[in-house]
């Protein structure tokens, strides 16, 4: 990995000079050390004199990139000292972890760099709050392993590392809020509104995705086509995307049949297509401490931006006895998943981070099994509640927002809740929960969903005692059904029995998924608003 980039370092007067050169171009914009959360780490880091000074141009006395550079900066720094770590150190369980974290810091740096250059804050936003994920999904590891002390011999560093991503994201959440009054200044005043093209999905999907989506009937046209019985280029999923590549959007048809697989993808602008769901399945049985982590037990991971799928099953068949096995694990920004499948036990839908879109699609599981820190919206899905080992209780999202500043969260719209077979004969005697705070910051919202009456009358789950319950947001807005009666729900003070709509609109796929710019580019179809 070779990244270019400048370094920044000036003493404490060059940086009094500076506060008071910036002017806010909005009354939300960072423009000083003592406006970030952790004004402590920021200041330590931008005063440090051992490095080059940048500032004599004009992009450079901004304080927005004196802090991604200063970050971008310690994120190298991070990865070098975790690459270079002795392993001799841990057995062989928690490199697997290490492995993880390796990868992890990897992408942070990716992440950074990306955000450091871009000139719209919504993006950045959303890179940062990627790396915030990577970070603790390193730590995650371990613990999935039951490992937690080694992460004592990582590199002390990386405490201030993490203060000083929450700092880069406070800058950004300001300037993604400025350039939203800005935007909304201008329409107000007589600017046009990017309006959908079919109503169906978000604009960031191009209207060639968008036409291969609802295409239905013939086989689609693909680049190259996967086939059990020898009729296609390939037998595996994971040969034809090692074959992907040149630019552009490249589209594996993969005919019906049971692809016992482990699937990763890593590169962009790929579209798999299948015959249906339960005619084309991929397949795997990894779980967490079974010789993988959580991270690492996905049947299908994929970590390429505009991703799409469409008439998929994909399945972890470990079963519940086994705790966390992912079926599907998509860190894709900008990803769609339509007509899809998605079936497990714990942690079947890993939506682990950056910006997702999920339409028609089934999702099975028992306990936690819509979990992880992207910017997700599911609508018009059905969520298949199973029955959980003897003993558990059964909850269906987990989101894992760490930081108030994170733009993530778990939004299900339209969407219908109900059992499955197994446990429709046992409900009775299993409590399912619509949720509990996988981190402090936790997020969900269900809006005009039908929820079936396995619902606990309490609605939503503590994760351990009172950890989270007064910082999480959990709403529920006109839903339907006999489990969405809101009277005895939980009383805690993150929780939210939306009435208005002006607040529920802002989980809408085209203002918190932004959809509209994006999702309509793949041709599957979604709701903008409420």
């Amino acid at each position: 990995m070779e990244i270019k980039l400048e370094l920044l370092a000036f003493s404490i007067s060059s940086y009094l000079l500076l506060s008071f050169l910036i002017r806010p171009v909005h009354g939300a914009t960072i423009t000083s050390c003592s406006q970030t959360p952790y004004p402590e780490a920021c200041n330590h880091f931008i005063n440090t004199n051992n490095l080059p000074s940048t500032l004599d141009d004009e992009e450079g006395s901004k304080f927005h990139d004196l802090v991604h550079k200063v970050t971008m900066h310690q994120a190298i720094e991070a990865h070098r000292l975790i690459s270079v770590m002795d392993t001799n150190l841990f057995n062989d369980q928690s490199k697997l972890a290490w492995n993880d974290c390796l990868e992890l810091y990897e992408d942070t740096v990716n992440k950074i760099n990306r955000s450091t250059g871009s000139n719209n804050p919504a993006d950045a936003l959303t890179w940062m709050s990627a790396s915030l994920a990577n970070q603790q999904t390193c730590q995650n590891g371990f613990t999935d392993l039951h490992m937690s002390s080694d992460l004592q011999y990582f590199p002390n560093m990386l405490s201030n590392f993490s203060k000083l991503l929450s700092n880069v994201l406070a800058v950004n959440k300001a300037a993604a809020a400025a350039s939203s009054s800005a935007i909304l200044h201008s329409k107000q005043n007589g600017g046009r509104r990017r309006l959908l093209s079919d109503g169906f999905f978000p604009t960031w999907v191009s209207a060639a995705d968008r036409k291969l989506l609802q295409t239905s009937g013939d086989a689609p046209k693909a680049d190259v086509v996967v086939a059990q019985d020898g009729s296609g280029n390939y037998k595996t999923i994971s040969e034809a995307v090692e074959a992907s590549g040149g630019g552009g959007r490249f589209i594996i048809y993969v005919k019906a049949g049971v692809y016992k697989e482990n699937v990763v993808i890593k590169k962009s602008d790929i579209m798999i297509i299948g015959d249906g769901i339960d005619s084309t399945i991929v397949t795997g049985n990894r779980n967490a401490g079974g010789g993988s982590t959580t991270f690492r037990s996905a049947t299908f991971a994929i970590s390429g931006d505009r991703f799409v799928a469409r008439d998929i099953t994909f399945e972890n068949t470990a079963g519940p006895q086994n705790h966390q096995a992912v079926a599907v694990r998509s860190g894709s920004d900008f990803s769609v998943f339509y007509r899809c499948s998605f079936k497990g036990y714990q942690d079947t839908l890993y939506v682990y981070s950056q910006r997702q879109f999920y339409r028609d699609c089934d999702i099975y599981g028992t306990q936690d099994f819509i979990f992880g820190d992207a910017v997700a919206v599911l609508q018009n899905c059905n969520i298949y509640v199973r029955k959980p080992m003897s003993g558990q209780k059964n909850t269906i999202t987990a989101q894992a927002r760490t930081d108030p500043n994170e733009n993530t969260g778990i939004v299900i719209h339209n969407c219908r809740v109900t059992a499955t077979g197994d446990l429709r004969a046992v409900q009775n005697s299993v409590d399912t929960y619509l949720g509990r705070p996988w981190q402090k910051y936790s997020r969900t919202i269900f809006m005009k969903s039908n929820l079936d009456s396995l619902i606990n009358p309490a609605g939503w789950l503590p994760w351990s005692g009172s950890f989270a319950l007064e910082t999480l947001y959990y709403g529920e807005y006109m839903n339907t059904g006999s489990g969405a009666d809101t009277s005895g729900r939980v009383n805690w003070p993150g929780y939210h029995v939306i009435t208005s709509p002006t607040e529920a609109g802002k989980f809408t796929v085209g203002n918190f998924l932004d959809g509209g710019s994006w999702i309509p580019d793949s041709r599957v179809p979604f709701e903008d608003g409420l």
